[in-house]
């Protein structure tokens, strides 16, 4: 793209930017916008982000000035120092305005509005049998101390281990500020490659686990007509404590339009089993939702470096090499215990860059 397109489309943007500031400014000054907090909350946000863009803006234009100035002194025919002294400055103004620009391009990108919030990751066997239970139970863990490290908080929502360690499917959820901007990266297909416990050739076999990753929904997102829920309680199976496989304290809960169905039995209580599950089932129905909204446009925003899709192979765990190599941006790092530990940030970090320059460059040729 032309420089000088570059900058109108810039120009343009930030004009509309104005006019919305103004909307907002009007709608937050009308008294009776205090009586939703949420809503309220919402408007500041976005109000204050394009307080930022304007500010950015006015500061690349007085840069632009600058830049104007100095090249009007180079081209004449003044005092010998002063052209030197601009030629000298202009190289510093521009290496300043490109990032100004990137600054302001990066800005114009409208945020995801559900990356502030908690997160719900399920995570379930793939190919691999027992083998495939026990890589789950490595990948809960490995968010577990990432989660730990960001200083988040989880909690088990749902699960069902295996009887050599491991899980067929764990559910749990991941409270903390920007949790579902860090995890949104992870959704997709996880590969291990290693040499199984239950193994006595020595011989490497692929295994995978597939991860979901849902925003945390609250009962105001996302409307349920109870009459459109089957539910139904039942006695817990598999490993527990006392009381938990004796009394009919697990519940399924089947969405009949969608054919989503939810299962908790993790607590002794039926009513905390069936909350866990109404929680679940609200991050799917949004989820899918938000699916069925991304394919009507030709840009979606949630690009996530990738599909998306849960069937794509994004990552693979290599033991023997001690190798983590994510797909989808081609990054290797043979650090695998590290990031087994939870040390995910390079690669979350990277993985986010990559997603950045893809909307960046979308942002451009719309």
């Amino acid at each position: 793209m032309k420089e000088n397109q570059k900058k109108e489309k810039i120009r343009l943007r930030v004009e509309a930017a104005r006019g919305r500031h103004r909307e907002l400014d009007k709608k937050l000054a009308d008294p009776g916008a205090f009586a939703d907090q949420r809503r309220y909350r919402q408007l500041s946000k976005e109000y204050n982000r394009i307080a930022q863009l304007m500010a950015a803006f006015e500061e690349y234009e007085k840069l632009e000035q600058t830049i104007a100035d100095d090249e009007e002194i180079v081209a004449g025919s003044g005092e010998e120092e002063l052209v030197e002294l601009a030629r000298n400055e202009l190289e510093e103004l521009k290496t300043r305005r490109q990032r100004l620009e990137e600054k302001l391009i990066g800005m114009l990108v409208p945020p995801d509005p559900n990356d502030d919030r908690n997160t719900i990751v399920e995570i379930r066997a793939g190919v691999g049998g027992d083998e495939a239970g026990l890589f789950c139970g490595d990948l809960y863990r490995m968010y577990s101390k990432y989660a730990e490290r960001r200083n988040w908080q989880t909690e088990t929502l749902s699960s069902h281990p295996t009887t050599v360690g491991g899980f067929k499917e764990i559910i749990f959820l991941v409270e903390g500020d920007g949790a579902y901007r860090a995890f949104k990266y992870e959704s997709g297909v996880h590969r291990v490659q290693r040499v199984p416990v239950t193994e006595s050739g020595g011989r490497i076999h692929t295994s995978s686990a597939t991860v979901a990753v849902l925003p945390e929904v609250e009962e105001i997102d996302i409307d349920i007509d109870p009459k459109e829920l089957r539910i139904q309680v039942y006695r817990s199976t598999g490993p527990g404590g006392q009381g938990v496989n004796t009394t009919d304290s697990a519940v399924r809960i089947t969405h009949v339009p969608s054919g989503i169905v939810v299962t908790c039995q993790d607590e002794r209580s039926q009513h905390k089993n069936r909350a866990k599950a109404m929680k679940v089932l609200r991050a799917r129905l949004f989820d899918q939702k938000k699916e069925q909204q991304d394919q009507t446009i030709a840009h979606t925003r949630r690009s996530q470096v990738g599909t998306g899709d849960r069937s794509e192979r994004i990552r693979t765990y290599n033991f023997p090499q001690g190798r983590v190599t994510d797909h989808r941006i081609g990054l290797t790092l043979y650090k695998l215990d590290s990031v087994l530990e939870g040390d995910l940030d390079e690669i979350i970090g990277n993985l986010a860059a990559s997603d950045q320059r893809q909307m960046l460059e979308a942002e451009m040729a719309s």
